[in-house]
């Protein structure tokens, strides 16, 4: 007689901050290999803002990601998306 499968054992998810944070790093790997590979940062950006979007509409639908998207253009001129960089 066979046993069944062993269900995996869940995990508690990472708190909210630590996910953002692990899956930024993923990200930054992930771009960073590709423009070893040669592959140009605005083609990088755009594929990745239409992933980021795609992904938000089948969570949230078209209209929540609407509502979310009129507000980045404020956020943008307020310098939120804006690498400082130290200068020395």
């Amino acid at each position: 007689m066979s046993r069944p499968a062993p269900t995996p054992i869940a995990c508690d998810p990472l708190p909210d901050l630590e996910q953002k944070q692990t899956a930024l790093s993923y990200l930054s790997e992930a771009w960073a290999d590709a423009r070893h590979e040669g592959v140009d940062g605005d083609c990088l950006a755009q594929a990745s803002l239409f992933t980021a979007l795609a992904e938000l509409v089948s969570t949230y639908g078209e209209d929540a990601v609407a509502k979310f998207a009129e507000g980045l253009s404020g956020r943008v001129r307020n310098g939120e998306f804006s690498l400082k960089l130290a200068k020395q």
